[in-house]
Formats: structure tokens, C-alpha cells, sequence
């Protein structure tokens, strides 16, 4: 039998390590673009930690929002409504890559399931860690449920605040953006988007 030892190259370690170095060899050169000295001290690890954010940052690439949901699915055990409200994200803006952050809430109306209460937060996590606009965000949480629950109605609240707007650009501080998205029953009831918007307390 052969002796000789087998490098598996094409591992997941491995290939996350040459992502991370590879990623970080453009942010060395980004940083003598913009009139930095790479090699200064405090810069010096730089390069590797940024892409360690970075790939963190986007690691909703790799899951499957499916997939996410389906490990905690149960039986209906009587809500009409189900709400989990003001789930945390952070995401990154595709058009500046500066970040956007605030709260999530999902209400749905069950149809013989149920989700897992924490899978709806990490669900959230799967498209909130991408390159991302609100707007999309908040249509693919809303389908993700609806299809992988195949719940009556689905309504989402994402409220958020854009680095984009707060630090460049017009600079409004104080500058929040909400997006509304619904399906099923809610797109047919106004009553139940009613009822959906006093329980997280917006009469």
C-alpha cells in the first residue's frame, strides 16, 4: 500500500483560509490606494482581519434559508397568529458596502406547522449576511416562510438605519427606513395587517 501522504487542498479549512488571504490581499492594496502605509503597526494585521469581518459579514451565502427553518418544524399547537418581533441584524448595503442594521418582526398565520422560534432569527441571519438592499431582505424572509411553512399568511416589518445615509451621502442622522412585505391572508385582510401592527405596538 501506498505510504505517501494526501493533501487534501480543496478541504472547506483550506479554502476558507484562501479566501481570507486572498480577500486580504486586496484590502492591503486598498489600503495604499486610499494613502495609508500597510506595513504601519496598527495596520499591520489589518488586511486579514477585515476579511475575516468580511466573510463573516456575508456568511448568508453559504446557508440555505429552507434548509434553516426545516431543522425545527412542529405541529400547530393553536395560535391564529404567530409573532416574534424585533429580531436584530446587521447587514451590508450591495451599493456602498457600509452597513445597515435594526430589528426584523415576522408574524404568520399556521397551517399545520410551526417554525422553531429561534430558526425565525436565524433565518433572518441567512439573508441579512449578504450583500444586501432592505427591500429585497425583507420579500425573501417573507417567501422563506411562506414556503417553507406553507403558512396562510405571512407579514414582515423590517425598520432599519443606513450607514449610507448617516455617514456619507445626505448624512441624516436621524433617518430610519421601514419596509413592509405580506402574503396569503394578509394580503387579503387589512384587519389582520391591522392586528399585526397593534401587537408590536404601532396603534
Amino acid at each position: 500500500m501506498n505510504d505517501l501522504k494526501v493533501e487534501h487542498k480543496d478541504s472547506p479549512e483550506q479554502g476558507q483560509l484562501d479566501r481570507v488571504e486572498a480577500i486580504a490581499g486586496h484590502i492591503t492594496e486598498i489600503i495604499k490606494l486610499l494613502g495609508e502605509d500597510p506595513s504601519r503597526e496598527g495596520l499591520l494585521k489589518t488586511p486579514i482581519r477585515a476579511a475575516k469581518a468580511l466573510l463573516f459579514s456575508t456568511s448568508g451565502y453559504s446557508q440555505d434559508a429552507d434548509s434553516v427553518l426545516r431543522q425545527a418544524i412542529f405541529e400547530h399547537a393553536g395560535s391564529r397568529m404567530i409573532i416574534v418581533r424585533d429580531i436584530e441584524f446587521y447587514s451590508m448595503c450591495e451599493h456602498h458596502i457600509l452597513p445597515f442594521l435594526g430589528k426584523v418582526s415576522i408574524g404568520y398565520i399556521p397551517d399545520g406547522k410551526m417554525a422553531g422560534l429561534s430558526k425565525l432569527a436565524r433565518l433572518v441571519n441567512v439573508y441579512a449576511r449578504r450583500l444586501q438592499v432592505q427591500e429585497r431582505m425583507t420579500a425573501q424572509i417573507c417567501d422563506a416562510v411562506r414556503r417553507t411553512l406553507n403558512a396562510k399568511g405571512v407579514m414582515v416589518l423590517v425598520e432599519a438605519g443606513h450607514l449610507c445615509m448617516k455617514m456619507r451621502g445626505v448624512e441624516k442622522q436621524e433617518s430610519a427606513t421601514a419596509t413592509v412585505d405580506y402574503s396569503g391572508l394578509f394580503a387579503e385582510d387589512a384587519s389582520l395587517r391591522k392586528e399585526f401592527f397593534e401587537a408590536l405596538g404601532d396603534k
